[in-house]
């Protein structure tokens, strides 16, 4: 006589499956967090050996830029085999452009900022970008201004006002160029992710990536090249280790890990665990690089977290 053996019901193995999805998902975003929040101490780092920003940047294209290619030609092939086709011309045009603003002009703002700021109060200032993307929505895209984004602003920027008056008391007004750096530097990242939005999904998140990241190498590249000689790029053993790491661990892998994880998780999730990543500059800052910490900065942050953690969280569905 046989025995029959009961199955689990289709509905619970997929309730399973969604959840172990859900799981990966959480992790990937949170490793993408911590490996992006590590950029500004790769960079403090490298800069106490001498290197000046052009060598730096040209270091962590230089690195990166065949990763991109080799990825970026498996998305093409993918696409072919797929019979999918390839973008068109002026879409990838418009994916090199637009890689200029907010990978090569950003980054390079950003880095000229932490020359004269520390590598917390930068994470601070970029993880107001948000702000600008709602005001540039409002000004140039005809996006919705929301009446509770002043509350959350507000708050935000009294936390940024409390660590910026503490740091200028304590360092002097040198701290203003690179602190106006920065804020350039989350502008431009807020207009890249209002643009980009349309040509990410056209092209596809992975190779919209690659297209953008080979545009802003390119370009990093040229410039270093007018500008710096070559010869600055034969750096020493632990200059190169960080440069590869700044490459591969906090550009690299996190824009990737990033994608694979909004594929699984929803965006409010993935917003939600982004939040830890001032936090945990903040530790990378005070145990790698020495950084003082003191309550200003403390409750500082715990403003700017606050202030725009309620916005995005709240004005995004699950």
């Amino acid at each position: 006589m046989a025995v029959e053996i009961d199955s689990p019901p289709v509905s619970v193995t997929a309730a399973a499956e969604a959840r172990r999805n859900q799981l990966i998902g959480y992790g990937l975003a949170a490793l993408g967090a911590v490996l992006f929040s590590s950029k500004a101490i790769s960079a403090k780092l490298i800069f106490e050996h001498g290197i000046d920003v052009e060598t730096l940047m040209a270091l962590r294209m230089l690195l990166s830029l065949p990763i991109y290619l080799l990825i970026g030609a498996i998305s093409v092939r993918e696409r072919i085999a797929t019979g999918r086709g390839l973008p068109s011309a002026g879409l990838l045009w418009k994916a090199c452009l637009i890689g200029l603003v907010g990978y090569w002009l950003s980054s390079y703002l950003d880095f000229w900022g932490l020359q004269t700021i520390s590598a917390q109060f930068e994470r601070l200032i970029l993880f107001t970008y948000p702000v600008f993307v709602v005001i540039f929505g409002a000004l140039f895209f005809g996006n919705r201004f929301e009446k509770r984004a002043f509350l959350a602003f507000g708050v935000a920027y009294f936390g940024l006002a409390i660590i910026f008056l503490e740091t200028t008391a304590r360092l002097g007004s040198g701290i203003i160029f690179g602190a106006a750096l920065v804020f350039a530097a989350a502008m431009s990242f807020a207009f890249y992710q209002l643009v980009a939005k349309t040509l990410i999904g056209a092209i596809g998140p992975r190779l919209f990536t690659c297209v953008a990241m080979t545009s802003a190498s390119v370009t990093t590249l040229a410039f270093f090249a007018a500008t710096r000689p070559l010869s600055n790029l034969m750096v020493d053993g632990t200059v190169f280790l960080h440069a590869l790491y700044l490459a591969i661990g906090a550009t690299v892998a996190p824009s990737f890990l990033m994608t694979a994880a909004l594929n699984r998780i929803s965006a409010q999730s993935n917003a939600t665990i982004g939040i830890i990543s001032p936090v945990i500059t903040l530790l990378f800052a005070v145990s790698f690089l020495g950084e003082p910490i003191g309550w200003t900065d403390i409750v500082g942050t715990l403003l700017v977290i606050g202030g725009i953690g309620w916005f995005t969280l709240g004005g995004k569905k699950a």
